[in-house]
């Protein structure tokens, strides 16, 4: 079993930057893949970045690329979003997400076994 939590959202300015932290309990993301997703009210959930732990790679929706970017800290058994140049339209409720199997990055199809309580991220204009 594994446990999520993520931390790090807040309220910034349009321009800012934040960088969200995703921390797992009860076993290592080794062999995991790891994604970050966001929901606005009203708005289906929109899958931001994945990656897989053991060789790092990752891959971005268009509405972030180039702004965020997904990393992990070994020792911290943690997944980070660093996400600059925020925009009020990044106004959501950020969540990871982590299953033990890993297809292709964005796999849209992907199913995650485990889910973190979310962390809400506001952009003010």
């Amino acid at each position: 079993q594994v446990q999520l939590v993520e931390s790090g959202g807040g309220l910034v300015q349009a321009g800012d930057s934040l960088r969200l932290s995703c921390a797992a309990s009860g076993r290592t993301f080794r062999n995991y893949a790891v994604a970050w997703f966001r929901q606005a009210p009203g708005k289906e959930r929109e899958l931001l970045s994945t990656i897989r732990w053991n060789d790092g790679s990752t891959g971005y929706a268009d509405s972030v690329k180039g702004r965020f970017t997904i990393s992990r800290d070994n020792a911290e058994n943690t997944v980070l979003l660093q996400m600059n140049s925020l925009k009020p339209e990044d106004t959501a409720v950020y969540y990871c997400a982590a299953d033990s199997v890993y297809t292709i990055p964005m796999n849209p199809h992907q199913e995650y076994a485990y889910w973190g309580q979310g962390t809400q991220v506001t952009v003010s204009s």
